[in-house]
């Protein structure tokens, strides 16, 4: 569980989490996946749409670590924002190279950009020090078909995160 704490001033952010969840180093969040057979293809290396599930993982996780895990802001917005999601708005992906079955990989997010409705996140998967996919993903805050505002606290949170 985390706790956001934010004022206007400041915000402190006490992590504590599973070890699933990955860490915060230097402004980004650094989570492994393990590629399994299910992730392969027929030639044995990870299916392209894969990496989707594993960048997913990789935001949602970095969500968490900010006191922000989605099933948490759900509940608590329902009154605010009722029926609110997070939404791919766009994404640009850059596959460099291929990763294969038993690799451990390391899903980096880091935002670039964080609006008042919208966050723009970099992913990065990694095979050790090999740069295997960057990526460019706008993420929308959204709520009865329409851009909300991101929340304060998390907007904050993810700007002390942008340095």
């Amino acid at each position: 569980m985390t706790t956001l704490i934010a004022s206007a001033s400041a915000i402190q952010v006490e992590q504590v989490s599973h070890p699933l969840d990955g860490a915060i180093i230097d402004g980004a969040h650094h989570m492994q996946v393990r590629v399994y057979y299910e992730d392969t293809d027929f030639s044995g290396i990870v299916y392209h749409a894969n990496y989707l599930r594993f960048m997913e993982r990789g935001r949602t996780n970095y969500l968490r670590l900010l006191g922000a895990a989605q099933s948490e802001l759900f509940a608590e917005a329902e009154s605010e924002t009722p029926g609110f999601a997070f939404v791919v708005r766009a994404m640009q992906l850059d596959f460099l190279k291929s990763a294969k079955m038993d690799d451990l990989l390391d899903v980096i997010t880091r935002p670039v950009e964080v609006r008042g409705a919208s966050i723009t996140m970099q992913q990065e998967i990694r095979r050790d020090e090999l740069l295997l996919l960057k990526a460019s993903v706008k993420v929308a805050f959204v709520s009865g078909g329409r851009a909300r505002p991101i929340p304060v606290p998390l907007r904050v949170a993810m700007k002390a995160d942008v340095a």
